[in-house]
């Protein structure tokens, strides 16, 4: 998904913007960057020549027409995000499943918990999914380049070849086990339901356990992205 405004002026670019987003982002992901005429912050001028990005200087105006956000004065046009296969996180201890989330933010959040976690991979859906765009990597604060998002057919087929690799497969939903009723020291997979719908029923039907957080107040849910960073470094922990 991209900004209307973003569409229409850059056709298909995709534009992250901050200092802090360019401080992190690999040199090489990034095809340009815009800099605001007014900015005169002698360090980012001798980063840019240092890493050989290449860059422009354009007016406040112009800038805040490609981006509807606190973009700092600084833009960045980078190549489109290079996603990994199932395949590659096959030899590692804890992976993150997200069942069709829909919130950028939320998928930006979740990215950025489980790298200070060390988790390095986090699966999507292909369909009715949020995919990583502008939002995500604004959010991410650059946790997109040490966390590999690895996008799939299909949630289930991919829980399936997990568990044939070793992964038992936990579900997270508001039916489930109290969490620390685990002990989650084996290889593990943790699923995360959609803002709306939770987890879907064939995705339950497949995981090994389904568990859940327990509720003292009012309220008997949580955001998708504070669930995910509870069950994230409490299952690191085993």
């Amino acid at each position: 998904m991209k900004y209307c405004i973003i569409k229409q002026i850059w056709g298909d670019a995709m534009l992250v913007y901050g200092k802090n987003v360019l401080k992190e982002t690999e040199p090489k992901k990034i095809k340009k960057v815009f800099l605001s005429q007014n900015k005169q912050e002698k360090e980012l001028y001798t980063y840019l020549k240092q890493n050989k990005i290449k860059f422009e200087t354009i007016s406040l105006e112009r800038m805040n027409q490609m981006i509807k956000g606190n973009h700092q004065g600084v833009i960045l046009d980078i190549y489109d995000y290079d996603y990994s296969s199932l395949e590659e996180c096959f030899d590692e201890d804890f992976v993150v499943i997200l069942d069709h989330l829909e919130d950028p933010h939320n998928l930006g959040a979740i990215i950025r918990t489980a790298e200070a976690a060390g988790v390095r991979f986090v699966i999507i859906p292909k369909d009715r999914s949020v995919r990583v765009n502008e939002t995500v990597m604004k959010v991410s604060v650059g946790a997109l380049n040490r966390v590999q998002v690895i996008l799939v057919s299909n949630i289930h087929q991919a829980i399936q070849k997990l568990q044939k690799q070793g992964f038992m497969v936990y579900a997270s939903a508001m039916d489930g086990v109290d969490y620390k009723s685990f002990d989650y020291h084996l290889k593990k997979a943790l699923v995360i339901g959609s803002e709306g719908n939770g987890i879907s029923e064939v995705v339950k039907k497949a995981s090994d356990a389904v568990i859940s957080i327990p509720m003292k107040g009012s309220i008997n849910s949580l955001n998708a992205s504070v669930a995910a960073g509870i069950l994230i470094f409490h299952m690191m922990e085993g």
